[in-house]
């Protein structure tokens, strides 16, 4: 089992007085804001690849295989999804400091306003994908900008931070199923998401207690080529278990939970994919959100151990998809929901980790580099989802 300490030791110098509740709701908010629209996309993503028709009450088989396959993985919506986080995570730590945060924040919630006006057009695949890479670009800039925004505050930001986009999963995969049910379709399902990036806005500019810095950091400029090495390389033992991790728990959501199709069941295959992100995902994300929120009872530093757990959740899936033997569909919701227990705390302990263990001129440098990891994954989980697919809904000879 990973190795367990009481509580957060007390080394962040004290705040003002009053002050705490501020810090600690703006990054909650600012957390929730931030990861909303990312996972929205990826609930939405059967509907968005295949929109569901006026009157329509029973789809056909969308091909011969046993696993009634979509044209297109629902990893096509991931990869649209964090690519463009990818690599705005990969520049950011060489390059953003030189933007003032006000400038990236703006630029964020401009980003996730434009996301949700295109999906909501309902103008077809090829622009509603296009709004799942602005919703990817406004998750990746406001991630990086936000948790070096952490780096200023005591350790309440990195913990309020994790705890909101825990927060931002349970609230986006249930929310969405329950307005699917409830029978409001897309693109109408996504209209109160609007609002979203004005609440970042009104969060970060009003909530949180100085300092808030405007301009880029002194101590992050300052750092020389082989100080940056050092501090990655440093980054690299918490980060390198926290990308297995994600690469595992994606692969698993995006890759196999819609081929693990049950026929005998009273629901059809898109009723099914919408109950694993109502129901398992709902006890998924509520275990993202209960990991993320622990961290001031439960610390965990073997990040690598709640990665090979990931991996073996990844492949005890994998196989039941090839060879079915899940007698039912409740058995595959608790696996999943254990699944996002194991990813909510790898995320939240692996970043605090990096934040407690990163010297103090190169801390931001080494949040920034953080949060590279589990992006790295999800990408590579994304090709990897579109490989089963090929593999999987193959038409029988």
């Amino acid at each position: 089992m990973a190795e367990e300490e009481p509580l957060l030791p007390a080394e962040d110098p004290p705040e003002p007085p009053g002050t705490h509740w501020r810090n600690g709701a703006a990054f909650w908010i600012l957390g929730l804001c931030n990861n909303l629209p990312y996972v929205l996309m990826l609930s939405a993503a059967r509907d968005i690849l295949d929109p569901p028709r006026a009157g329509q009450v029973l789809a056909p088989p969308r091909n011969s295989s046993r696993y009634d396959c979509n044209p297109l993985s629902t990893g096509a919506v991931l990869l649209a999804d964090i690519l463009p986080t990818l690599v705005i995570k990969l520049v950011a730590p060489f390059v953003v400091h030189l933007l003032p945060y006000n400038f990236r924040v703006i630029v964020a919630a401009l980003c996730a306003w434009g996301s949700f006006a295109l999906v909501t057009r309902g103008a077809g695949t090829a622009v509603s994908l296009g709004g799942v890479v602005l919703a990817s670009a406004a998750s990746g800039l406001g991630e990086v900008t936000f948790l070096a925004l952490a780096s200023f505050y005591p350790r309440v930001g990195v913990a309020c931070w994790s705890s909101g986009t825990g927060g931002a999963g349970l609230g986006g995969a249930l929310g969405y199923g329950a307005l699917l049910q409830a029978g409001l379709p897309l693109p109408r399902a996504l209209l109160p998401a609007l609002a979203l990036p004005l609440l970042t806005l009104l969060s970060y500019f009003f909530l949180p207690s100085p300092p808030r810095p405007t301009e880029p950091p002194p101590p992050t400029v300052g750092l020389t080529p082989g100080e940056k090495w050092r501090v990655a390389k440093g980054v690299a033992r918490h980060a390198t278990p926290l990308a297995v991790v994600y690469f595992a728990e994606y692969f698993i959501n995006q890759g196999l939970l819609e081929l693990l199709y049950f026929p005998a069941s009273a629901l059809t295959h898109d009723e099914q994919y919408r109950w694993y992100q109502l129901v398992p995902g709902g006890r998924y994300q509520a275990g993202v959100f209960a990991s993320r929120s622990s961290l001031r009872c439960v610390r965990l530093r073997r990040v690598w151990l709640l990665a090979l757990l990931q991996v073996l959740t990844a492949g005890v899936l994998s196989a039941a998809v090839a060879v079915p033997f899940l007698p039912a569909l409740g058995v595959a919701f608790a696996i999943v929901g254990g699944e996002g227990a194991v990813g909510g705390a790898a995320y939240a302990n692996a970043l605090l980790n990096v934040a407690e263990e990163a010297p103090p001129e190169g801390r931001e440098f080494a949040m920034t580099v953080a949060s590279v990891a589990d992006t790295m994954g999800i990408a590579l989980a994304g090709g990897a989802a579109l490989g089963a697919h090929r593999v999987f809904c193959r038409p029988p000879l």
